[in-house]
């Protein structure tokens, strides 16, 4: 009972920083006395800080000491393996990110080379982070790929060329000996939790989130809860048809959306260096460069197609574009949101808002990281049995 109420106590904490020990107890049914000890061990374990007093609303007599989650200790990895790069960043338990590297290179190679490049580059993360006097306690990998259920096996990542990958203990060494297991995750899922905590998503209970690179994923949030399908496998929006006669896909299908609105494709339809940045492209875009246009206009519509079907599914209450589509700006979201509007205002009566991600590339490895947190927050003695030998 004391481990479940710690974890109660605890959530009440994040959700409402700062807070008083009797809002606590009224929100949590939990009486002050219990609230009070408990708080002692997650301040003890510094997971939590008392900060000021404070004195809410409808409260009486004295103020009470807030209580915060603390910034200074506890830290989480994220990470990201995309086909055009590497990418790693440290959020402390504030959410705030202390680290952040990424390096651009081409990712379709063999796996084993890859997976030990990322586990090198989060090592130094971890390096890093440990310099700022925090304790990275895990770290989720976001990889562009559908797994197993047990995430202990990449059962194929077309647009990274990888098949039956295992991934056994290769980040075992990163954290140290008796860390938190390093977890693995579909990169859409893991964006969506990024922009549900941290980018536009904050103000969307239910929301998809349209990402990626070379592919095309989705990630959706239904009360706030990230939702992966039956077998984990849900979100393969690039891998919807939308020309039934168009290109050879990754996956072996012809016109999924991917070979419309891929970065790749778009590159190659604008008359672009298709392993470029999206630089030209928008600078095309800007300058009204007709076969630029043509092709930008010809995604959004490929996009609607997909989305319309997608919308009429499961009702998210906004679509959020990340990564590329976000990059590309006003002139996507245009067309995209005319063409859903065109699909499903006759049916529907109004269409769910498009917006544009705030956290641009970042969204699936911070993602990574708040995982990380969400999984201590639910159940903080994964920390609290092992915190006392990393006190300074």
């Amino acid at each position: 009972m004391r481990e479940h109420n710690l974890a109660v106590v605890l959530g009440e904490v994040a959700r409402q920083q700062p807070v008083s020990r009797a809002r606590v107890a009224a929100a949590t049914g939990l009486t002050k006395t219990t609230v009070s000890a408990l708080v002692a061990d997650l301040v003890r374990e510094r997971l939590v800080v008392q900060a000021e007093a404070t004195r809410e609303e409808g409260d009486r007599g004295r103020p009470g000491s807030g209580l915060s989650l603390d910034g200074d200790h506890v830290a989480a990895l994220g990470c990201e393996i995309s086909v055009g790069r590497l990418a790693v960043s440290v959020l402390d338990l504030q959410l705030r990110q202390r680290v952040r590297l990424e390096r651009w290179a081409d990712n379709r190679r063999d796996p084993a080379t890859v997976l030990g490049e990322i586990s090198e580059f989060a090592a130094e993360a971890v390096r890093l982070a440990g310099e700022q006097g925090l304790w990275v306690v895990g770290a989720t990998v976001a990889v562009p790929a559908l797994l197993d259920r047990t995430a202990s096996r990449i059962v194929v990542a077309p647009n990274l060329g990888w098949h039956d990958v295992p991934l056994d203990q290769r980040w075992s060494g990163v954290l140290g000996a008796g860390a938190l297991p390093t977890h693995v995750d579909n990169e859409a899922n893991l964006a969506a939790i990024g922009e549900l905590r941290l980018g536009a998503g904050a103000s969307h209970e239910s929301f998809m989130l349209v990402t990626g690179e070379v592919g095309i994923g989705a990630g959706l949030v239904i009360d706030s809860a990230v939702h992966s399908g039956a077998s984990g496998y849900a979100g393969e929006l690039g891998h919807v048809v939308v020309r039934p006669d168009g290109d050879r896909c990754g996956c072996g299908a012809r016109g999924c959306l991917e070979t419309v609105a891929g970065k790749e494709s778009l590159l190659r339809a604008a008359g672009l260096d298709p392993r470029a940045g999206l630089g030209p492209l928008i600078e095309a875009v800007g300058s009204a460069e007709p076969r630029a246009l043509a092709a930008v206009d010809a995604a959004a519509e490929a996009l609607a197609v997909a989305l319309a079907a997608a919308v009429n599914i499961v009702d998210p209450g906004a679509i959020i574009l990340g990564g590329p589509l976000a990059a590309i700006g006003p002139r996507l979201l245009h067309t995209l949101d005319r063409g859903l509007t065109a699909r499903l205002r006759t049916l529907r009566g109004s269409t769910p808002r498009v917006l544009a991600s705030a956290l641009g590339d970042d969204s699936a490895v911070l993602g990574g990281a708040v995982a990380v947190f969400d999984a201590v927050v639910a159940d903080p003695r994964l920390v609290m049995t092992r915190s006392g030998r990393h006190r300074g």
